[in-house]
């Protein structure tokens, strides 16, 4: 399995993952609107055999304090690819990219019992908290680089698009 930035060239092929592995076509219309919107994207996919198999976004989010943070979302694999660790391999170089641009924290808001194996925890630990009104437990952050978080309190927003599929 190979992951790697996104190309002009696979726009089509991402909208298709999105819209099998979802039953509406929510995510689908995110990432085009996200894509569309020039805010700074780190877009990942994952190949097999030269099919795009999974993708995942991250855009920025903004919250008080001196911090960049990124929001991992959406994410989808083929159902076929489910479980074989497209995913994990996903998040995992997604993490190092947002890492490597210089993001200190990322976001997500997702299963509570998947997430932590990459180091999330429940954001309130660090008192910051979603626009969303989500349980606490499924709304989490990551910290990239170490003491990003400290001092750091308040809501996270989203890009606005996320309010508008």
């Amino acid at each position: 399995m190979n992951i790697r930035f996104e190309q002009p060239g696979d726009i089509e092929k991402i909208r298709k993952v999105h819209l099998k592995a979802f039953e509406a076509n929510t995510e689908a219309n995110l990432v085009e609107s996200l894509r569309n919107s020039g805010v700074e994207l780190i877009s990942l996919l994952a190949e097999e055999n030269g099919e795009v198999i999974g993708h995942i976004l991250f855009s920025p989010v903004t919250m008080d304090g001196d911090i960049k943070i990124m929001g991992l979302a959406p994410m989808a694999v083929l159902p076929n690819w489910q479980r074989k660790g497209a995913g994990k391999q996903l998040i995992n170089e997604g993490l190092k990219a947002c890492e490597k641009v210089g993001y200190g924290a990322v976001v997500v808001l997702g299963h509570p019992d998947y997430y932590p194996q990459f180091g999330f925890v429940p954001s309130v630990n660090f008192g910051i908290k979603s626009e969303y009104d989500v349980p606490p437990e499924v709304f989490m952050v990551k910290e990239l680089q170490k003491g990003a978080l400290k001092g750091i309190s308040g809501t996270v927003k989203y890009y606005q698009v996320f309010n508008e599929v």
